[in-house]
């Protein structure tokens, strides 16, 4: 798990704790996405399909594979990214996007956060990535540094910025559009 901030407070609405390099894979991808009950929000600079080690078996999974097992067991995903997905994660999307499985596109996002179920969130510098979310040895993951919280008032705040750019209020007035000819484009599957 992570290490407690210094500076961390509990209040009533929730801890902040501090995640730092490769704590990232335990606490966000163990712990967070893959024990997601009901919905899964991921906002992410860079998409590639990381493999996941499964506890009970010698497989490890992309994280694509994961996904889809949890929108099979009916939790909604939502996959908000900046760039191209990774060739071996559009490989794998392309063989069946799950219907509870959401993905948009917005080049002008470079925020990271992973929110589970709207009660436990991740927010830091972490890329969905195995470099970023510390799915790769030791000497070659990214230094990462975030912190998890159920603050359900940082939750909500965050929910509504994501949401903002999930819905496309920014794209009439947006300054990059020739960069983005289609709105919050959905891959090209």
């Amino acid at each position: 798990m992570g290490i407690p901030l210094t500076t961390a407070r509990s209040t009533a609405t929730g801890s902040v704790e501090l995640v730092i390099n490769a704590q990232h894979f335990s606490r966000i991808v163990q712990a967070g996405i893959l024990k997601a009950k009901i919905s899964v929000d991921i906002q992410t600079a860079d998409f590639k399909a990381m493999l996941v080690p499964e506890r009970t078996t010698r497989r490890a999974p992309s994280i694509v594979e994961h996904l889809r097992r949890l929108a099979d067991r009916n939790v909604e995903i939502r996959l908000l990214h900046a760039g191209t997905p990774s060739s071996a994660a559009l490989r794998e999307l392309r063989q069946k996007l799950p219907q509870n499985l959401t993905i948009r596109r917005c080049p002008r996002l470079h925020a990271k956060t992973v929110i589970i179920d709207s009660a436990a969130m991740y927010l830091g510098s972490a890329n969905l990535t195995g470099a970023g979310l510390g799915a790769k040895a030791d000497g070659k993951r990214n230094f990462e540094m975030g912190i998890w919280t159920q603050s359900s008032d940082l939750i909500d705040a965050v929910l509504e910025q994501f949401n903002t750019l999930w819905e496309g209020r920014h794209c009439p007035t947006c300054r990059r559009r020739e960069i983005c000819p289609v709105p919050l484009e959905e891959p090209q599957l």
